[in-house]
């Protein structure tokens, strides 16, 4: 059995192209989103998901259709292969119920995670470079040394933790977080 999935990143787009191809090749049933494929929880597709069989084949139209990422792509298809579901993108030309399909997967399989590892390494050697110039990382403090001793003495005078926070232009959560209230 085909079962098709289909998507598009926004409401006002339409799906009809994809609905097309997909009954074209004779997909009995085709689950759909209305999303963005960054997205980790995705209705239709778990739908789809669910209701695959060894033997069956999920199609879709195109491989972005699909993935959010090469790797997640390449796990998705690992998944399939694991429950014997073969998988088809049109537009790709990839099928993985013939020995070219599944090599080729094998061969994305290698360079996702090539590229996972160089991406690794080279945050790695950035880092490194960044912490011999004196840089770490992580975002700027909002309490300075100034704004801690501004705070600490607004607060001796009487002035509540809101005024405080509202007059150094910083979160209440950051009065409380650098000056708790049983260090006063």
């Amino acid at each position: 059995m085909f079962i098709g999935y289909v998507r598009v990143s926004t409401t006002d787009q339409n799906l009809d192209l994809q609905l097309k191809a997909l009954s074209d090749v004779g997909c009995e049933k085709i689950f759909e989103d209305k999303l963005s494929g960054s997205k980790a929880i995705r209705p239709g597709l778990d739908k789809a998901l669910e209701i695959l069989r060894p033997g069956d084949s999920l199609v879709v139209w195109k491989l972005d259709r699909l993935g959010r990422s090469v790797k997640h792509l390449v796990d998705l298809v690992a998944k399939l292969e694991k429950q014997q579901v073969n998988f088809k993108s049109l537009t790709d030309s990839i099928d993985t119920t013939s020995p070219s399909g599944r090599f080729f997967f094998h061969v994305m399989a290698s360079l996702a995670e090539m590229e996972r590892e160089l991406n690794i390494e080279r945050t790695r050697a950035g880092l490194a470079i960044a912490r011999q110039a004196g840089r770490v990382g992580g975002q700027r403090r909002i309490m300075t040394e100034g704004k801690i001793k501004a705070a600490k003495e607004l607060l001796e005078t009487g002035m509540s933790p809101r005024d405080v926070a509202e007059n150094l232009e910083v979160s209440i959560a950051s009065i409380y977080r650098y000056l708790p209230a049983n260090s006063r």
